[in-house]
C-alpha cells in the first residue's frame, strides 16, 4: 500500500538570508536515510556557505534562477533546468539577482553531518 506524506517538515536553513525549507522525504520527515526530496523557495540576495558533500544532489528549478559556484567557475540554473552536484565536489548555491523555487534530491539523504560546509 502506498504510503501518504501528509505534509512536509520545514527545515532551518543556512545562508545570509531566511530560506524556506519543505523536506518531504529524507531524515527529518519519514525517516529515510537513502534519499531526501525537499522543496526550496529562496528570496533574491541570498547566499548559503560553499560546500563538498558526500551525496549527490539533483536540483530542478522551477522559477527564477539559481547560481551555482564550483572549483572550475559559476552556472546559471534557470526555470526547466537542472544540474547533478557529485559526492566530494565543492560547490555553493545562491539566488543574488531574484530569488528562486526548486526541488533538491540528495542521494543518501541530506545530512547536516555529510554537507561539510565551509566556515564563515
Amino acid at each position: 500500500m502506498p504510503t501518504l506524506i501528509e505534509r512536509p517538515t520545514r527545515v532551518q536553513a543556512a545562508g545570509n538570508l531566511p530560506k524556506i525549507i519543505d523536506e518531504y522525504v529524507g531524515r527529518l520527515n519519514t525517516s529515510q536515510g537513502g534519499i531526501s526530496v525537499a522543496h526550496m523557495r529562496s528570496p533574491a540576495g541570498w547566499e548559503e556557505p560553499g560546500q563538498t558533500p558526500e551525496f549527490e544532489e539533483y536540483t530542478i528549478v522551477l522559477r527564477g534562477r539559481l547560481r551555482v559556484r564550483h572549483k572550475d567557475g559559476m552556472l546559471d540554473v534557470t526555470a526547466g533546468q537542472a544540474i547533478m552536484a557529485h559526492p566530494g565536489e565543492w560547490i555553493q548555491y545562491s539566488t543574488p539577482e531574484e530569488g528562486a523555487e526548486y526541488i533538491a534530491i540528495c542521494l543518501p539523504a541530506f545530512s547536516p553531518d555529510t554537507v561539510h560546509r565551509d566556515d564563515k
